[in-house]
C-alpha cells in the first residue's frame, strides 16, 4: 500500500507541470476575464487582454521553436512559474510586462521598425541597393537626425559587443 501511494506521489509531481499548466495558463484567467468582463472596472480588463496577448506571444514562440525548446529540460518547468507570475493579481505580472517591455515597443514603431533597413528591389530582376543607395533612401524617408540615431545606436552595441568580447 505504502509503495503505491508513493509512486502516485512520485508520478503526481514529476508531471505536476502537465497537470497544473492548463489550471494556471487556462482556467484560471479564463474565469478571471469573464469576471473582468462583468464588472465595472477597467484595470482587471487591462490586466486580461494584457494576458492574453502574452499567452498568444507564448504560444507562438513556442510553435516557433518547437524544435529548439524541446531540447530544454526545465522549459515546462519554467513557463509554469513564468505563467503563475503573470497570472498572479498580487504580482500583476502581465501588467508590468506589458508596460514596460510591450507597450514602448508598439507604441513607438518608427525607432523599432526602421533599425533594421532592408533595401528594397524596384521590380523582381532589378538589383537590391547597394549600401550608399540604402543609406540615401533612409535619409529621404526619415531624415538625417533618425539617420545619426541608427548609425550611433549601431556603432554602441559594436564597440559595446567587442569590448564584451575583448574582455
Amino acid at each position: 500500500m505504502g509503495s503505491g501511494a508513493g509512486s502516485f506521489l512520485k508520478v503526481f509531481f514529476k508531471n505536476f507541470d502537465v497537470l497544473a499548466g492548463p489550471v494556471i495558463s487556462l482556467l484560471y484567467p479564463l474565469y478571471a476575464s469573464v469576471r473582468a468582463i462583468e464588472s465595472e472596472s477597467r484595470a482587471d480588463d487591462r490586466q486580461w487582454l494584457t494576458y492574453w496577448v502574452l499567452y498568444s506571444m507564448i504560444t507562438l514562440l513556442e510553435l516557433t521553436f518547437a524544435k529548439v525548446i524541446e531540447w530544454i529540460p526545465i522549459w515546462s518547468h519554467a513557463k509554469l512559474i513564468f505563467t503563475c507570475w503573470l497570472v498572479i493579481p498580487y504580482f500583476s505580472g502581465a501588467a508590468y510586462v506589458y508596460e514596460h517591455y510591450l507597450r514602448p515597443f508598439f507604441m513607438n514603431p518608427q525607432q523599432t521598425i526602421n533599425i533594421w533597413y532592408v533595401p528594397r528591389k524596384k521590380d523582381f530582376f532589378s538589383k537590391p541597393d547597394d549600401i550608399l543607395t540604402a543609406a540615401e533612401r533612409y535619409i529621404e524617408e526619415n531624415g538625417t537626425d533618425a539617420f545619426e540615431k541608427l548609425i550611433h545606436r549601431h556603432l554602441f552595441i559594436f564597440i559595446h559587443s567587442c569590448w564584451f568580447a575583448i574582455n
